[in-house]
């Protein structure tokens, strides 16, 4: 059966790789994000791995733009079968360093849009008899760090809300919510971030893939669970955050400005915290090598030696 999946956030990280993952399920596509190009050039991967897709351009925390997408969506496939939802921002900085809009802008983006995604899609679901909501979360609704405030205050109310959603679509048959939570992924969002602390972020070892997180999504859909963590270490962070909060505060400060963020200067600036940057949207971050290109560039250098070791055997 062909499905029809609403992605929010679709332009870049696990947005993208999650759009790519599902058109090559062949499920048809409603892609969202801020960048006209961006969704222009997703749109044409997609529709090269054979899925129908619709792209519209929105900022999900204007008035009114969730609903409107929903609206778009029904309007050319008929029905919302699945919403993912990625988007996401950030910023690095002390607290009281960083400028209150921004904080704000966070919040607005990771929390408060997040929310009327959940409100639009339920709508929709309850009407329709059934539906899937995919949210991303973070270890950070499970944890905290310093110099990341209103990212984890976000993530840990989209914990708590996606809880409360679960606990109420028990009274609705159907209507399944799941909450995928990554540890550190290579995608841009370090680069793009909002910056107040003079160093970039990065994400800490050990780093998983875009991809991977994606297929976690698409189970997601195919199979729903209340909640997928998606991180090697993501168990052993929140065990130590629970149960030795003592000896995690003495350690996660050294730790996160030694694997955390990385040692160039960088002046203060707002990433993307408020337009898009087309030049930065991307699946992959820069911060694994990556193995399909490291297997073509081995193997077409194999078949390099081996055709001039045929020559000069001839």
């Amino acid at each position: 059966m062909t499905r029809t999946v609403v992605l929010t956030g679709a332009t870049s990280g696990i947005g993208r790789a999650a759009a790519r993952e599902f058109a090559g399920r062949g499920d048809r596509l409603v892609l969202a994000a801020r960048s006209p190009a961006s969704l222009a050039e997703l749109r044409d991967e997609c529709r090269a791995a054979g899925a129908d897709v619709l792209v519209v351009p929105l900022d999900i925390t204007s008035p009114g733009a969730v609903a409107a997408l929903a609206g778009a969506a029904e309007t050319e496939f008929g029905r919302i079968d699945a919403w993912v939802h990625t988007a996401a921002v950030m910023a690095y900085g002390r607290f009281d360093e960083t400028p209150a809009e921004v904080f704000d802008q966070v919040v607005r983006t990771d929390l408060l849009a997040a929310a009327e995604v959940a409100r639009v899609a339920l709508r929709r679901f309850r009407a329709a008899g059934g539906g899937t909501l995919v949210l991303t979360g973070s270890v950070l609704g499970h944890i905290t760090a310093p110099y990341m405030s209103g990212y984890i205050a976000a993530k840990w109310g989209l914990q708590g809300l996606a809880r409360a959603l679960q606990q109420e679509a028990r009274d609705t048959p159907g209507v399944r919510i799941c909450l995928v939570n990554p540890g550190s992924v290579d995608t841009p969002i370090y680069r793009r971030a909002g910056n107040y602390l003079g160093r970039p972020g990065r994400p800490p070892p050990p780093v998983t893939a875009p991809e991977r997180v994606a297929r976690a999504i698409a189970h997601c859909v195919d199979r729903p669970r209340r909640e997928v963590s998606v991180g090697r270490l993501n168990v052993v962070m929140r065990f130590g955050f629970t149960v030795l909060p003592g000896i995690y505060d003495v350690l996660v400060g050294p730790l996160m400005r030694l694997a955390g963020l990385s040692r160039q200067p960088v002046a203060p600036h707002d990433g993307v915290l408020f337009a898009p940057d087309p030049d930065s949207a991307a699946v992959r971050g820069g911060w694994l090598p990556d193995l399909p290109q490291v297997v073509r560039s081995v193997g077409g250098a194999t078949a390099a030696v081996g055709s001039a070791v045929l020559r000069r055997l001839r």
